[in-house]
């Protein structure tokens, strides 16, 4: 154990006010890229990096539906890395608690860097293959939850307290920018220029990623430190033992994740049922990062809730009603009552496809809402010491969650239905939610005045 050392870099959380902020405009606060420049290096430089991941695993989705033709292919993508992510999170928020954050996530940017590099060198080469992308895209993961962990325990210990709402806010327009743009642009060039320039591309985006770490001050963790190993472990699950209001913002997240994770289903959907390929791919997998920007963008009120249990479960509600809507258009469609289905060459239904991102863009608002407010209870409710552990947690349950959603895509597609896994997903999300906003009535009452983990 070893007593924190490091100057605080900005007034600290715990020197704020813990009252939410009251704004009368709808628009997003703008206001913790103003009082902290560092915040706003890595805001920006995170969201263009992002736009180049995205843009990546969207490529390799469909690269992998190129060479095999298989839905459950395509899911074992992520399938596949859920395993090493779940250990990077944990590990990483032990490195994140032991020494300074800014040098763990630098580290591990230059190992995802050094990734997507080398799946842009095979595909130049023309030596890729399945299990080749899918272990560079699993230890690009690795790296990416760690640089996950370690920069939004970072974002508490450069912005005030009251700020955080906003700060999350402002972290689902990036989400929304880079899931837009990125996908979008995956499906332009995959079909115009091919895997490897995407991929390259992706390189070339992720160096604004080295220059939002390399500018932060050290930020070496406050209080009693615990090197990272077995007692480190005792200490966080001790913690989280503690922390039942906590422990439900994870659980809410994993049901809606599971349940709710309808992308594996797109290059399908793209090829044999709405038509389009892979720009109707891109197109789908944007209306969830639409749905996101624009909440994001009219956030400017979130920062005023106080009950922010109740409204995470609300918006995780309505999230599981979306993701039925889009079910409901597939179903329509298989059964001809809503145009026909078409294959990539017949061209693409327009209505289906419009509804269907309707749908999909009504996810990605709810589901940013809720993170909003999962988010700010995180980094306000949990000591400074603790943030690492306790984000490693909440980052593999973030990214490890939608992985268990493909692949529980993957195992009801395979019965050929494509619209049965979100049709019966949403239903299973609205019951469960409903269900445990009942039975635990701490977590409902929430207070943002007094945040008790």
């Amino acid at each position: 154990m070893t007593p924190s050392t490091a100057p605080r870099t900005q007034p600290s959380p715990e020197d704020s006010g813990s009252s939410p902020t009251t704004r009368r405009n709808h628009f997003v606060d703008l206001t913790p890229l103003k009082v902290s420049p560092a915040f706003a290096r890595l805001w920006v430089g995170s969201g263009i990096a992002g736009i180049g991941s995205q843009m990546t695993f969207m490529a390799v989705g469909l690269h992998v539906y190129h060479l095999t033709q298989s839905t459950f292919a395509v899911a074992m993508v992520g399938t596949f890395a859920l395993v090493p992510m779940v250990a990077a999170g944990l590990y990483g928020g032990m490195l994140a608690d032991a020494f300074d954050r800014r040098k763990v996530a630098l580290v591990a940017a230059i190992v995802a860097w050094a990734s997507t590099g080398t799946i842009a060198g095979l595909a130049w080469l023309n030596l890729e293959t399945v299990w080749s992308l899918y272990l560079l895209t699993a230890l690009n993961a690795v790296a990416a939850t760690i640089i996950g962990t370690s920069r939004a325990a970072i974002q508490p210990r450069i912005l005030p307290r009251e700020l955080l709402p906003a700060a999350a806010a402002l972290q689902g327009i990036s989400f929304g920018l880079m899931v837009t743009v990125g996908p979008a642009l995956a499906g332009i060039l995959v079909a115009g220029v091919g895997f490897n320039w995407t991929y390259t591309i992706d390189v070339v985006l992720f160096a604004a990623a080295f220059l939002g770490i390399v500018s932060l001050p050290p930020i070496v963790p406050e209080g009693e430190r615990h090197r990272p190993g077995l007692e480190s472990i005792r200490v966080g699950i001790a913690f989280l033992k503690r922390a039942p209001n906590i422990r439900m913002s994870f659980v809410v997240d994993i049901i809606a994740m599971t349940f709710g994770r309808p992308h594996a289903l797109f290059p399908a959907v793209g090829a044999v049922l709405l038509g389009g390929g892979a720009i109707t791919v891109g197109v789908l997998t944007a209306a969830v990062a639409v749905g996101a920007l624009v909440s994001s963008i009219f956030s400017g009120r979130l920062g005023g809730v106080r009950w922010q249990g109740r409204a995470i479960g609300w918006a995780i509600g309505f999230y599981g009603l979306f993701v039925f809507g889009f079910g409901v258009v597939l179903g329509l469609v298989s059964l001809g009552w809503l145009g026909q289905a078409t294959n990539q060459a017949a061209g693409t239904n327009m209505p289906a496809l419009v509804l269907a991102a309707i749908m999909l863009a009504g996810t990605g608002a709810s589901d940013n809402v809720s993170a909003v407010f999962r988010t700010t209870m995180l980094q306000t409710a949990v000591p400074d010491n603790m943030r690492g552990r306790l984000q490693g947690i909440f980052t593999v349950v973030v990214t490890g969650g939608p992985r268990v959603g493909d692949l529980y895509v993957g195992v009801i597609a395979i019965f050929g239905m494509l619209w049965l896994p979100p049709v019966l997903g949403g239903l299973v999300i609205i019951a469960l939610i409903a269900l445990l906003l009942r039975l635990h009535s701490g977590f409902r009452h929430y207070d943002a005045l007094n945040p008790l983990p």
